[in-house]
């Protein structure tokens, strides 16, 4: 039997936030363990969830005028009224800015979800736990360039804490009871029509 450090401790939309770190379209051509258009469907899809939920969300970018490019264009749309910090660093939690940002969520159990998986989403995902956060990281709204990457970038986060998840799971988990008023908008955004249709068919039976 594995022994459990902490008791588990749900998500909820009081205690998580999420950081979405450098989804940018030069890094984009780069991803190899998931295609352009399932890896761009999954991170948005995560922050439409995430925006259901009334999540904090932080965004950022790195070298967006010099090397990497600008965000990509369905999740800017997806983030609409959230700034996204341009930095330096390579840490993302390593830059001022982006650490005041997270911090002033004053949330302790942060979901992170970034390119590469081994570095952008990793690295402030290991910082956050050294700094006395939670940490989850969504696989699937994040990629990298290799398969040697990704299994090392998983090993090395498993290692340090960090709790690895889907994006659909994480935020089911933080809705937490299907009859929540934002059950509808969070099953759309995470692209689960059929969730409505069911509960269609059991209202119409239940006339």
């Amino acid at each position: 039997m594995t022994d459990q450090a902490r008791p588990y401790e749900a998500l909820t939309s009081e205690n998580a936030a999420l950081i979405l770190v450098d989804h940018q379209i030069g890094l984009m051509t780069g991803v190899r363990d998931y295609s352009t258009g399932e890896l761009k469907h999954n991170v948005v899809a995560l922050a439409k969830a995430a925006k259901a939920l009334n999540l904090p969300i932080v965004a950022t970018t790195t070298a967006r005028d010099s090397l990497w490019g600008p965000t990509f264009p369905e999740l800017v749309e997806a983030l609409s009224g959230v700034g996204i910090i341009d930095r330096s660093s390579v840490n993302a939690f390593d830059d001022p800015a982006v650490a005041r940002a997270i911090e002033a969520t004053g949330r302790k159990k942060l979901i992170f979800a970034g390119i590469s998986l081994e570095v952008c989403a990793a690295f402030p995902a290991m910082t956050a736990i050294g700094r006395g956060h939670d940490a989850y990281v969504a696989v699937d709204a994040s990629g990298t360039f290799s398969e040697t990457k990704r299994e090392a970038g998983l090993l090395r986060m498993l290692q340090a804490g960090v709790i690895l998840s889907d994006y659909a799971t994480l935020m089911v988990e933080i809705l937490g009871d299907n009859g929540r008023p934002e059950a509808g908008a969070v099953y759309a955004a995470l692209d689960m029509p059929w969730a409505k249709l069911v509960g269609q068919i059991a209202q119409a039976r239940g006339k």
